[in-house]
């Protein structure tokens, strides 16, 4: 279908780098997204240790891992459109130089000010993904497209993955300051290999920063299915934030007592809940999207029901009794919650994707940032949750945000099959 929001720029298509994408150039793009993405992901269980060193109020502790979220989004709608005008290797490299310099503020800030606006520059400049995923497929034979996206996305979900265990081995063995200063140098690092390995790809100068913001909004209130999928994105990216951000300061609390190796090992957890995603992106092949997206809400809420009873004792349970048992019920509910968040994800992308191939960029910027503003709400609101009342607020939040999730999606479907989108 042929959107008005098509036209709000005028696109032709940009002169395609010489070089193909080889073996060699796939692994570099991936392990560049791989080790970018750790940058927004592993802040989530420094949110303690960051809190207490700095003297951050409790009910502030969320800025921690909100404001690289929140940072990450507002690149996404305000850098990310300068890769239709300038340059995409230099563009890259300096947003990443930039992006190292903030790490290394993060890593010696003298107060909790510094710091945070730090991890939230650090954050907007992370953006360098959707200015590398876009080259990549330049790069790519037209009929490998997809495929050398999906090989270049992967190094994102091993990122994440590895970020949280990453995080808490270093950050309890050598502080988190030394974590910081690692993922300085690991950025500056890819920095030097990606001006060495990427090619340079000169964009035609077809029009205007300020034009190119603008059809921002006009694509947002022209695409009903944009609207619905982003925000449903959005809404259960908060509620999986506010478990991460969370969960670390529970299981250091009795009866588990967990150390950063015991939060490490916690953190793998998550690895179980990423095979659902190829069942997703089949299950949207197949045309079934509408029916799966409320699944996924009702997954998610499973999933916090089982958080709330192995972690604050709901439903009679016992944890004193039984603290093997809570804390395996927990992996349990951290491997459902977040195959509940990555099948809304990858449903919501397939369907975005589908849209007009000519604002593709601009479409995936906006469903991208608006799920991270998402993120870093959640993430604000579980440090109010815990400090008024501990995990089971947190648990609550989670509930009442995926229970949201669920309302506004049916409405926006009643919405969208009366207009007969």
């Amino acid at each position: 279908m042929q959107h008005a929001s098509s036209q709000a720029v005028a696109v032709e298509p940009v002169a395609e780098p010489l070089e193909t994408l080889t073996g060699p150039l796939t692994f570099l793009f991936a392990l560049a997204v791989g080790v970018i993405i750790v940058n927004l992901s592993a802040a989530q269980p420094l949110t303690g240790p960051v809190g207490r060193s700095l003297h951050l109020p409790p009910s502030w502790s969320g800025l921690v891992a909100m404001l690289p979220q929140l940072g990450y989004a507002v690149g996404m709608l305000f850098l990310v459109p300068l890769a239709d005008l300038f340059e995409n290797r230099r563009l890259t490299v300096v947003t990443l130089a930039c992006c190292a310099a903030m790490l290394g503020l993060a890593a010696i800030a003298p107060t909790a000010p510094w710091f945070l606006f730090a991890v939230c520059v650090a954050g907007a400049t992370s953006c360098a993904i959707q200015i590398l995923v876009p080259l990549a497929a330049a790069m790519a034979h037209p009929d490998r497209r997809g495929t050398a996206v999906g090989n270049v996305m992967s190094g994102v979900m091993v990122g994440i993955l590895l970020s949280r265990p990453l995080a808490s081995l270093v950050a309890g063995n050598f502080g988190w300051r030394w974590f910081y200063g690692l993922l300085a140098i690991m950025n500056t690092l890819m920095a030097v290999a990606l001006y060495r390995g990427l090619p340079k790809r000169h964009p035609e100068r077809i029009s205007s920063y300020r034009a190119l913001m603008g059809s921002l909004v006009t694509l947002w209130w022209r695409e009903p299915v944009l609207r619905r999928y982003a925000l449903s994105a959005a809404i259960c990216m908060a509620a999986f934030t506010a478990f991460w951000t969370a969960i670390g300061l529970r299981l250091v609390q009795q009866p588990f007592g967990l150390s950063a190796h015991g939060l490490a090992l916690f953190a793998f957890a998550g690895v179980a809940g990423t095979v659902v995603a190829p069942v997703a992106g089949r299950i949207g092949d197949r045309g079934l999207s509408v029916a799966g997206m409320p699944i996924t809400h009702m997954i998610m809420v499973i999933g916090f029901l089982m958080a709330g009873a192995a972690g604050a004792g709901w439903f009679g349970f016992s944890l004193d009794a039984h603290p093997s048992f809570a804390i395996g019920a927990l992996v349990a509910a951290a491997i459902v919650i977040d195959a509940g968040a990555i099948a809304d994800q990858t449903l919501g992308r397939r369907a975005v994707n589908m849209l007009d191939s000519t604002a593709r960029s601009r479409l995936n910027g906006l469903f991208v940032g608006v799920f991270f503003i998402g993120g870093g709400l959640g993430a604000l609101a579980t440090g109010v949750a815990w400090a008024a009342a501990g995990w089971s607020g947190v648990c609550i939040l989670a509930l009442a945000i995926c229970l949201l999730a669920f309302v506004l999606d049916a409405t926006s479907r009643r919405a969208m099959l009366t207009a007969g989108i």
